[in-house]
């Protein structure tokens, strides 16, 4: 008796779920897409600017170089005014510049880099990933470490950095942004002070 109604349990059961399984529901819909109609009206509530598009990784940072003073872009000199010479290492004279043994030892190569051309551009040139923000010595993101000891003024020459003090770059710490060599050294990378 217990196996028939097993049996009987077994087949409406197998009857019912068949059944379910044949008849057509009401149908369903996915929902419109409005994603994009959504980062429209975000797009549309955010003013426009003048900064040019951001040349770095950093979240927000950077970009804003182009737009500092440029209102002064064509301003004449008054008359019996001098230009200023550049003294930024960048602009040393082709014959002038001179090329340094650099030794990044967390990527484990030794490069030669020129007194004018940065640490940050030396390495990028190379292809590697180094970190940096806003390229211009005014964060910690590129900041290194030369190694070789001492103080960080004896192998470099940064130009305008502005995040550094007197008691961290005499443990040679360096923004490897504005930093252009002025002697063979050990640098470590994505080391802050």
């Amino acid at each position: 008796m217990a196996n028939e109604l097993g049996i009987a349990v077994g087949l409406s059961l197998t009857v019912i779920a068949v059944t379910l399984h044949l008849v057509r529901g009401t149908s369903w819909k996915p929902n419109e897409d409005i994603s994009q109609d959504v980062l429209e009206h975000r797009a549309s509530t955010v003013p426009e600017t003048e900064f040019p598009e951001p040349m770095n990784r950093s979240i927000g940072g950077g970009g804003a170089v182009g737009a500092v003073g440029a209102g002064d872009a064509g301003a004449e000199l008054e008359e019996g005014a001098e230009e200023e010479e550049s003294t930024s290492p960048a602009d040393i004279p082709e014959d002038e510049i001179e090329h340094f043994d650099i030794e990044y030892t967390k990527e484990g190569e030794t490069i030669s880099v020129a007194n004018n051309e940065t640490l940050l551009e030396a390495g990028e040139e190379e292809g590697w990933d180094l970190p940096y923000a806003c390229r211009q010595g005014q964060c910690v993101s590129c900041a290194g470490h030369v190694a070789d000891g001492g103080d960080s003024r004896d192998y470099v020459e940064h130009d305008n950095q502005e995040m550094l003090d007197d008691p961290e770059l005499e443990d040679g710490y360096v923004l490897t942004c504005v930093a252009y060599p002025r002697g063979e050294f050990t640098l470590e990378t994505n080391e802050t002070p």
